[in-house]
C-alpha cells in the first residue's frame, strides 16, 4: 500500500515539475516574450529623479510599455481561464506584478463568460517593498485595459460579432462590452479622480477604449487614453454610397449585421454635442503603417497638421490626437498588428499631433459647435 502511495506521489511530483517547465518555456511567459529593458528603467528610478525633470508623463516609452503589458495580461487572463491554469501556473500575473500593480477587477462578457478587460490598481504594499514610498508622478492609480479579438473557440463568436459591428457601423455602442467598459471606467474615475486613471486597448479593445473615452469626454470627464492598433477599416461609408444606388441590397446587408445599438435620434444628438471637451481630451494612438486595420488613421485631410508641437490646441472642427507612427518599413500583417511591437527595445516612433480624416470623423462632435451655436458665439 505504501509503495502505491509513494508511486502516486512521485507521479504527481513529476507532473508538477513538467507543468512548471511548460509554463517557464511558454511563448507568452513574461520572461520569454516580455520587455527586456525593465532593469534599466522603472518606477523607482523615475521617482528618485523627480520633482523637477522627470514627470512620468514625459517618459512615454516606459508608460507605453506598461500599458501594452497590461493589455497582454488581459489576453492571458482569458487564456488562463480557457486552459484551466491555477494560481501557480497562470501566465497573466507576471505581466502586471513587475510594474507594482495588482488586479482589481476583471470584466466578464455575460454572453460567453469570457474576460475582455481588467482593472489594474497601484499596489502600494508592493511599491513600498521596493522602497517606493510614494506613487510616482504620472503613474495612474488605476488602469482599465481591454483586449482585442482572440481567435479561440470559447470567445471567437462574440469577438467577431463586435468586429463586424464596428466594420458595419463604426460604432460599438450596441455591445454589452461597451456598457461594461463604460461603467468600469466611470467607477474608477469616481473612486480615484479622472486625472489619476487611464484606459488602454489593443485592436478591437482599442475601438472600445476610444468610444468609451469619447463618451466620458462628452460629460467633461477627460481620461488618459492609449490606443494600440485601433481599428480604422470600416465598410459603413462605402456601403452607404453603394446603398444610394441600390437601396434594397444595402438594407438587406444591414439586416444581416449586429444592431447598431443606438437610434437615429441619438446619432443626430451626438453630432450636435457641444465642444465643452475641446483640447482637454487628446487620445494617444499607436499605429503601424503596415497594418491595414489601423493604417488609415495616418491619412491627411490635406490641411497642415500641428507637427510635433506638444501643446498645440485644436481649433473648432479640427480634432486632434497624439499619433505615434511605427517607422520600421514594410512588415507582415501579423507582426504589424501585434501588441508585442509596442514594448520592443528597438521601436522607433514618430509623434505628431494629427488631424487626419478618420480622427476628425471619430472626434468631430467633441471639437465642433452646432451651427446655431457657432452663429451666436462671440469672441471673448
Amino acid at each position: 500500500m505504501r509503495d502505491i502511495t509513494a508511486g502516486t506521489e512521485r507521479k504527481e511530483l513529476q507532473e508538477a515539475i513538467m507543468e512548471d517547465e511548460r509554463v517557464e518555456s511558454h511563448p507568452y511567459a513574461f520572461h520569454v516574450s516580455g520587455p527586456r529593458n525593465l532593469s534599466s528603467l522603472n518606477w523607482r528610478d523615475l521617482f528618485n529623479s523627480i520633482p523637477i525633470h522627470s514627470s512620468f508623463r514625459k517618459n512615454g516609452n516606459y508608460k507605453r510599455t506598461v500599458m501594452a503589458c497590461f493589455i497582454q495580461a488581459v489576453y492571458l487572463l482569458e487564456l488562463d481561464r480557457q486552459e484551466n491554469r491555477n494560481e501557480e501556473t497562470a501566465l497573466a500575473p507576471k505581466w502586471w506584478i513587475p510594474f507594482k500593480y495588482k488586479l482589481g477587477k476583471t470584466l466578464i462578457d455575460e454572453r460567453d463568460g469570457s474576460i475582455y478587460g481588467a482593472i489594474f490598481e497601484w499596489d502600494r504594499a508592493a511599491a513600498m517593498a521596493d522602497l517606493i514610498l510614494l506613487r510616482p508622478n504620472g503613474a495612474p492609480r488605476a488602469v482599465l485595459a481591454l483586449r482585442g479579438t482572440l481567435l479561440k473557440s470559447p470567445t471567437i463568436r462574440r469577438d467577431i460579432e463586435d468586429d463586424l459591428r464596428f466594420l458595419a457601423w463604426e460604432s460599438l455602442k450596441g455591445s454589452v462590452r461597451f456598457h461594461g467598459a463604460l461603467e468600469a471606467l466611470k467607477s474608477i474615475s469616481e473612486r480615484y479622480g479622472s486625472s489619476n486613471i487611464a484606459i488602454a486597448g489593443h485592436s478591437l479593445g482599442a475601438g472600445f477604449a476610444l468610444q468609451v473615452g469619447k463618451a466620458l469626454a462628452k460629460e467633461g470627464i477627460h481620461v488618459e487614453t492609449h490606443l494600440f492598433n485601433p481599428p480604422s477599416v470600416s465598410l459603413a461609408m462605402s456601403f452607404r454610397i453603394f446603398g444610394e444606388k441600390a437601396g434594397f441590397v444595402w438594407k438587406r446587408f444591414k439586416s444581416m449585421l449586429p444592431s447598431r445599438g443606438e437610434d437615429e435620434g441619438s446619432v443626430v444628438e451626438e453630432q450636435k454635442n457641444t465642444f465643452a471637451g475641446i483640447s482637454k481630451w487628446v487620445p494617444h494612438l499607436y499605429v503601424n503603417n503596415s497594418d491595414y486595420i489601423c493604417c488609415y488613421y495616418t491619412d491627411s485631410p490635406g490641411e497642415e497638421n500641428n507637427g510635433g508641437r506638444e501643446n498645440a490646441v485644436p481649433t473648432n472642427e479640427q480634432a486632434a490626437a497624439k499619433l505615434f507612427v511605427m517607422s520600421k518599413g514594410k512588415q507582415k500583417f501579423l507582426e504589424a498588428h501585434g501588441l508585442e511591437q509596442w514594448w520592443s527595445d528597438d521601436v522607433e516612433l514618430q509623434l505628431v499631433l494629427h488631424n487626419s480624416k478618420l480622427i476628425s470623423r471619430q472626434l468631430k462632435s467633441l471639437y465642433s459647435l452646432p451651427a446655431q451655436q457657432q452663429s451666436q458665439a462671440k469672441p471673448l
